[in-house]
């Protein structure tokens, strides 16, 4: 997976915002995030509440392709719940298996 990713389109700091995401990340119960852009190279550091982070992977992955082991990356227990939240975040956003989103991969930076 060497191909040139695309410019970013949103900075990193914006990556986890929700109070309730960052102490998933914070609890180790997440370690993947899903946007419509790209937020991150790989190898960028994000900080949350004095811990770092940096983003191992970065690639795009259709929505109908997510998998139960996605969906606890993302810190939720079935890809049925990762999707009702994404939706209770997004009123009006179609679910659609086609659409493709950017998956920002991390880990605790040692």
């Amino acid at each position: 997976m060497n191909e040139t990713l695309p410019p970013k389109t949103c900075s990193i700091d914006r990556l986890v915002t929700k109070e309730a995401e960052v102490s998933k990340v914070l609890a180790g119960q997440k370690t993947a995030c899903r946007r419509n852009g790209r937020y991150a190279d790989i190898g960028e550091t994000m900080d949350l509440q004095g811990s770092s982070f940096t983003v191992t992977k970065v690639y795009q992955q259709a929505l109908g392709d997510l998998t139960v082991e996605d969906a606890r990356a993302e810190g939720h227990e079935t890809v049925d719940e990762y999707r009702d939240s994404i939706l209770s975040i997004h009123p009006g956003m179609p679910w659609l298996p086609q659409m493709k989103v950017w998956v920002h991969e991390f880990q605790k930076a040692e």
